[in-house]
């Protein structure tokens, strides 16, 4: 019995039906009239047929992961002080460099200034002493010590301006500045648990971070391929993306790996901690032939078959054939004929009009598979 794409139980039961009707069928015409087909002047029976196909079949993975910007950072203070400036909008795009806010930085400068002073007065306690060690008017102990404090007049310098560069906070890279916490006039600290001033996101590219099972762990690698899909305010928007880390260590609570990946082209909807469903290829399998998954008939006696539509003497007829069975995917499945002379392109039952009854060499009146049951999408 050939029906339209059915649930698991009521597919079975069809299943059933068939063998016993062809079972039947079949012993009756071999008492009449052994290795004869259908009896002459039988009725046609209607059937829909699709073409057995030639193709990429692609095996996935359906997941569900959270999009996330290509770089994210907090922006704190180093330095603790009070606010002098706000030089950024909230929202607004930043350039890497750009100063975001400045620290009121009047007590560094007044230390600097003294550190200018000694370490002028150290430049020139030296080259007097390079003079009078030249002319031997100076003990080796004495000129070692005027090295030592012009080196450290020189360091206390440079840390002075270092620290004072530091009362000018810059953008990390090109971003989008996020909602600001301080104010002109707030006090910062330098603590690592203080709450950040604001955070820069860089949306030039997405990444996508998702869990896989560990059944698959060792399947997904550097550049594995996905497809992105998510609800928007446009309806559905989609992308595709490659992997570009895989973690090698298995979390013990989820038994699941991390993965993240690159989004390639993402639609302007998409956002990072948007959820989004991920289909994450595993293998492909080249050229292979392929059918409906509701094209394959599966009996207790005779295996796996597929009604191939053959012509003879102008008829159209039934040709049971056994076939191996791989990869599923998308409603495809992957076929390997046991039975010589199928090829791509021949027509392969699919569906049936009503409840049928069909036998070796019974005719049949093919029509194309009505489009409600057709298999949607590429599998390629």
């Amino acid at each position: 019995m050939i029906l339209p794409r059915l649930s698991k139980s009521a597919l079975a039961a069809s299943i059933g039906a068939l063998v016993l009707f062809s079972s039947v069928g079949c012993g009756k015409k071999s008492a009449k009239n052994p290795g004869d087909g259908a009896a002459p002047g039988a009725r046609a029976q209607p059937v829909e047929v699709v073409a057995i196909e030639k193709r990429d079949l692609v095996e996935t993975l359906q997941l569900v992961g959270s999009l996330a910007p290509n770089e994210t950072a907090q922006i704190r203070a180093e330095i603790a002080g009070q606010v002098r400036e706000v030089l950024f909008d909230e929202g607004q795009p930043v350039k890497k460099g750009q100063i975001l806010l400045r620290i009121d930085d009047s007590e560094l400068r007044a230390q600097l200034a003294q550190a200018e002073a000694r370490f002028e007065l150290a430049t020139q306690n030296l080259r007097r002493t390079e003079d009078l060690i030249t002319q031997q008017f100076i003990s080796q102990a004495d000129a070692d010590q005027t090295r030592s404090d012009y080196n450290a007049a020189k360091a206390e310098l440079q840390l002075l301006r270092v620290r004072l560069d530091k009362m000018e906070i810059k953008a990390p890279f090109d971003g989008i500045a996020g909602a600001r916490t301080v104010s002109p006039g707030d006090y910062v600290t330098a603590s690592v648990t203080a709450t950040p001033i604001t955070t820069i996101d860089d949306l030039s590219r997405l990444k996508i971070e998702f869990q896989v099972p560990e059944r698959y762990s060792l399947r997904v690698r550097h550049g594995t391929h996905f497809h992105v899909r998510a609800r928007t305010p446009d309806g559905e928007d989609s992308a595709n993306g490659e992997v570009y880390f895989a973690s090698v260590i298995i979390d013990r609570a989820t038994r699941s790996v991390q993965v993240k990946g690159y989004v390639d082209d993402a639609p302007v909807w998409f956002r990072p901690g948007m959820f989004v469903n991920v289909e994450l290829e595993l293998a492909t399998r080249k050229g292979v032939l392929a059918v409906p998954e509701g094209a394959v008939l599966v009996t207790a006696g005779a295996g796996s078959q597929i009604v191939v539509v053959r012509e003879r003497d102008g008829d159209k007829l039934a040709d049971f054939v056994p076939v191996g069975l791989g990869m599923r995917t998308r409603g495809l499945v992957e076929i390997t004929p046991l039975k010589e002379g199928v090829t791509a392109g021949m027509s392969v039952v699919a569906s049936g009009v009503g409840a049928l009854i069909l036998y070796q060499d019974g005719k049949l009146d093919p029509r194309p598979l009505r489009k409600e049951f057709s298999i949607g999408g590429d599998a390629q």
